[in-house]
């Protein structure tokens, strides 16, 4: 359902240059609301027709990565033709609040969401929230570790899987050079190096083999899990989850949310808000807990049955909105040889 990201330097450099996929829900009347999506259209297509009859006007949605939609946006400045921008990574609206270039949101929406999950500045918000976990083999799993420090000892050599593609993985590696700073990161990259691990096409793929025993754990997002455990039943998935306690990096909650873009005229700029709410409306939070087990940010919507609660969870403290440094996350990536 979720697109790994595999992304170079010079790939994000050229990101402006890039058209991105274009869907309409509607007819073929102008678009009231313009939305550049980094999420996938399969996930977020059934909410963009609910949305286009809540807002009573046609929506185009341009598809593209989270990254490279940022930096388009950030190029195509005052003139771009976008009123909403829907991220699937918190980095890439950082990298746009940093530059200016999205309007502040009202403190009424802002209220909607705890400010651990939406930016510092007021001007974008988390809609839905996912975790970091080890995915584990209790056949090959004695003792599962408490930390992503752990995967650098000996002991992990060859029994570890990831996808240093993914955005997700990016996200986290980011998060570990902000809580933990870069030496260290690079340090725990070049030991992960070390052990050999083995990459995947996607999350999906890493659980997969982890399933089957190929690899002994994989670092993933929840939500794969749950929604394996939703389609098979738990009994047919070998595979179990650790969340990661004690504010441990390999724990990070990111999010996916949307703020509205300086220089849309008012009214799409009005869509835009409305859309915004509609996002953090009950409606839509149950769509994102119970069809993609996800974590609800907003509404008082309970997650799915079976995920434990994000107020249970020791994630790490951090401010989502400095996910923003990607190209110096994958330097420093390349540099272990990792991508």
């Amino acid at each position: 359902m979720r697109r790994p990201m595999a992304r170079t330097l010079t790939a994000l450099t050229a990101a402006a240059l890039l058209v991105p996929a274009i869907a309409s829900c509607g007819s073929d009347e102008p678009a009231g609301l313009v939305i550049y999506s980094g999420r996938n259209e399969n996930l977020v297509k059934p909410l963009i027709e609910k949305l286009e009859k809540h807002l009573g006007t046609n929506v185009e949605v341009r598809y593209g990565d989270s990254a490279e939609l940022s930096a388009q946006l950030l190029e195509e400045g005052d003139e771009t033709e976008a009123g909403l921008f829907l991220s699937q990574d918190a980095g890439a609206l950082g990298a746009l609040s940093k530059e200016q270039r999205l309007a502040p949101l009202p403190q009424g929406t802002l209220d909607k969401v705890d400010p651990a999950h939406r930016g510092s500045a007021g001007d974008w918000t988390g809609v839905s929230g996912r975790v970091r976990v080890l995915a584990y083999n209790p056949g090959k799993v004695a003792a599962v570790p408490n930390t992503v420090h752990e995967l650098v000892k000996p002991e992990w050599k060859g029994r570890i899987g990831l996808v240093p593609t993914n955005a997700s993985f990016q996200a986290f590696v980011t998060g570990m050079r902000v809580l933990e700073g870069d030496e260290t990161t690079r340090t725990w990259l070049k030991g992960l190096k070390a052990n050999e691990p083995k990459s995947y096409e996607n999350n999906l793929k890493v659980l997969e083999a982890v399933d089957r025993g190929e690899v002994s754990l994989g670092l993933i997002n929840h939500y794969y899990w749950y929604e394996q455990v939703a389609e098979k039943g738990e009994a047919k998935v070998h595979a179990k989850v650790h969340f990661l306690p004690k504010g441990d990096p390999g724990g990070l909650v990111n999010v996916a949310g949307v703020g509205i873009l300086k220089g849309a005229d008012a009214k799409q700029a009005a869509y835009a808000q409305k859309a915004v709410d509609f996002l953090l409306s009950a409606e839509s939070q149950r769509y994102f807990a119970e069809e993609t087990k996800e974590y609800p940010l907003a509404a008082g919507v309970k997650t799915a049955a079976g995920v434990p609660p994000l107020e249970t969870l020791q994630p790490p403290k951090i401010d989502l909105g400095k996910l923003d440094s990607l190209k110096e996350t994958l330097a420093m990536l390349q540099e272990a040889g990792l991508v």
